[in-house]
């Protein structure tokens, strides 16, 4: 397991296991209430979940012994040339925003997925998320595009919205170098 002191307690990152989902799902449900984490109204089950997310890359952050976050990322497409890029979502409970902890889990899966040579990992945000633009900003991402009118938000506040994106990538340094 990683780990980091932050200011409240050491927070470590480790693999997400079935065990996590109670957790993991309810750090994600409270994401989707937000309305500026995911065009998603409503968490999956376990096994839609890992079945579209290799376990090699999904990590969750704890604390205290509770689950504070959760990264994972899933293949932008079935293609052999597109091998290398993934798509990712990571997400913090609310009261561990602010801690380091989507930085850890970045961080982490920046690292299993050069491991697994995979050289691009991208993600959409929303326009009004500048917490995750933000965080994806230090830790080595950069925008590289913005898509106006992409989907209309199916649950929170801008429910029926047309909503804007950023789409955000990370080059690896190492992998395809």
């Amino acid at each position: 397991m990683t780990t980091r002191t932050d200011s409240s307690s050491d927070v470590g990152v480790r693999p997400m296991v079935e065990a996590d989902w109670p957790d993991v799902e309810r750090i994600w449900a409270a994401g989707i209430a937000t309305g500026d984490a995911t065009f998603e109204s409503s968490t999956s089950t376990w096994d839609v979940f890992a079945a579209g997310r290799p376990a090699a890359h999904r990590h969750v952050a704890v604390g205290g012994g509770t689950v504070l976050g959760w990264v994972a990322c899933s293949p932008t497409s079935s293609g052999a040339v597109y091998a290398g890029v993934v798509e990712h979502s990571v997400y913090v409970a609310p009261d561990a925003q602010g801690r380091g902890v989507g930085g850890l889990l970045l961080d982490a899966l920046v690292a299993s997925t050069e491991a697994a040579g995979i050289w691009t990992v991208q993600s959409s945000i929303f326009l009004e998320n500048e917490a995750s633009l933000r965080l994806h900003l230090r830790h080595g991402f950069r925008v590289v595009g913005h898509r106006e009118r992409v989907g209309r938000a199916a649950a929170g506040p801008a429910a029926g919205r047309w909503r804007d994106t950023l789409l955000v990538e990370r080059r690896s340094d190492v992998v395809g170098s």
